[in-house]
């Protein structure tokens, strides 16, 4: 593949294509350590859509394939490389092209780190609300790859709920743009629905027109404390039904908040009986305060032990901190593998109790966290070495198979990668993987983008 490297090279620049076997295994796989990775020919960095154009066609001219990758925060082998292929990394294409307050959208290249586009909008008095838990260090090109959620989905959506557009390179190297800039437009298929959460087997993404919002008022906070995860799950299912909408509810059981309290060295109420905390925010300006005072009255109602309500933005934001630090935090315990199954939420409480039983028959550890407002939860199994990941992959198995039992999906947020293959044949039929198929054969005849990921 000499050739290859050559013109790589003298396309984009020698310096932007990675060869040496100690860097290329640093771009070899994302956050999931059970998912096989291969060993790369190259890593291309390209800094433009012409860059990402050239590297695409010189693959597809030597049948080489191509593994699109963006920070690596993913959790299932999406970004995983294959070997022999070049990894493709967007970090590089980290500009923020424009900012329209009148009309209220972003345009932005892939490489763009969330935290960073939701500040820069912030400054203009904007939101753009997708924020997945890394998002100080997960990029926009990551999030539309997998339509990656977050903390603020119950109220604002997934990504692809704020996208109105996106530029495609295909795997002949051509470019396709697709939706438009407007708040309305019906002309054709929805290609930018199809192409956000493909995980980049259809295209490589290269530029995306986000949808912004007003700047939502300063939350007010709430946590309520009970004395077993099933309790919040009740609460929780009551909230939905009460028809109030807050901007945020997380769960957490004991063992992410023992974890998250040593992790941060801080007290969040896990002594004195207390098996769950619920996190709620409301943004509703003049209205949080009655959201939130609806939200504690139904948690009291279902056996909270203790339930607090603040206005201070520091404190919130301490608290919602223990939540987003919570991976982070079991990471100290031992390896991790992380579930995604999203039930209906008036059967989280089902979910966290078969959970429960699952540790048990299994002897693991298995932490209980997740975005309590949308039912998107994230069991966490915690294994020690070789000899304990054979119970801990039976674990995994046994929570996805109980997620579709409850009426839910094998995936809210991560995607399916190489993780979730055979669960995801499970959950759509064989004509529905049929139809996958055909739009994979029709967009990527060849191959080449991202072979493995999604489906065999």
């Amino acid at each position: 593949m000499d050739s290859l490297l050559d013109r790589l090279r003298a396309e984009i620049g020698s310096g932007n294509v990675l060869t040496d076997p100690d860097v290329t295994d640093s771009y070899a796989r994302d956050m999931m350590p059970l998912v096989p990775a291969g060993r790369s020919l190259a890593v291309a960095l390209p800094i433009d859509t012409a860059g990402v154009q050239a590297v695409v066609r010189a693959c597809a001219e030597n049948g080489v394939p191509v593994v699109p990758r963006g920070a690596g925060s993913g959790l299932t082998g999406a970004a995983n490389a294959v070997d022999g292929c070049v990894v493709l990394s967007l970090t590089k294409l980290d500009r923020v092209l424009e900012i329209d307050p009148d009309d209220r959208i972003a345009v932005v290249q892939p490489g763009v780190v969330t935290k960073d586009l939701r500040d820069r909008v912030a400054d203009r008095g904007l939101f753009y609300p997708p924020d997945p838990s890394s998002y100080d260090w997960c990029t926009i090109g990551g999030n539309l790859a997998t339509n990656a959620g977050g903390l603020c989905c119950v109220k604002y959506g997934v990504t692809t709920d704020s996208v109105l557009g996106l530029e495609v390179v295909l795997a002949d190297g051509s470019v396709l743009r697709t939706g438009r800039r407007t708040v309305k437009g019906v002309a054709g298929y929805d290609l930018t629905s199809l192409f956000v959460g493909s995980e980049g087997t259809l295209g490589v993404i290269t530029e995306a027109t986000l949808a912004l919002r007003p700047r939502p008022a300063a939350p007010t906070t709430l946590v309520a404390a009970f004395a077993s995860a099933q309790d919040a799950g009740l609460a929780v299912a009551e909230v939905v039904r009460s028809g109030v909408v807050p901007s945020l509810m997380e769960i957490m059981d004991a063992v992410s908040i023992e974890a998250a309290e040593s992790y941060l060295r801080t007290d969040l109420g896990a002594g004195d009986g207390t098996k769950a905390l619920l996190l709620c925010q409301s943004d509703a300006g003049p209205t949080a305060g009655d959201d939130i005072a609806a939200v504690e009255r139904l948690c009291e109602k279902h056996g909270a032990l203790f339930t607090h309500t603040t206005d201070d933005q520091a404190e919130g934001a301490m608290l919602l901190e223990a939540r987003r630090v919570v991976l982070t935090a079991l990471e100290a315990r031992g390896a991790l593998l992380v579930d995604d199954v999203c039930v209906p939420r008036t059967r989280i409480a089902e979910l966290i109790l078969g959970c429960e039983e699952i540790s048990a028959e299994v002897g693991l550890t298995i932490a209980v966290v997740g975005h309590a407002g949308d039912g998107n939860m994230h069991p966490t199994i915690v294994f020690s070495g070789p000899r304990e990941e054979n119970r801990a992959r039976q674990a995994f198995d046994s929570i996805l198979a109980l997620g579709l039992s409850l009426g839910g999906t094998v995936t809210g947020e991560h995607g399916i990668g190489r993780l979730k293959r055979d669960w995801l044949a499970r959950e759509i039929g064989e004509v529905g993987l049929a139809v996958h198929r055909s739009v994979k054969q029709a967009l990527d005849p060849h191959g080449l983008l991202n072979p493995g990921a999604v489906f065999h």
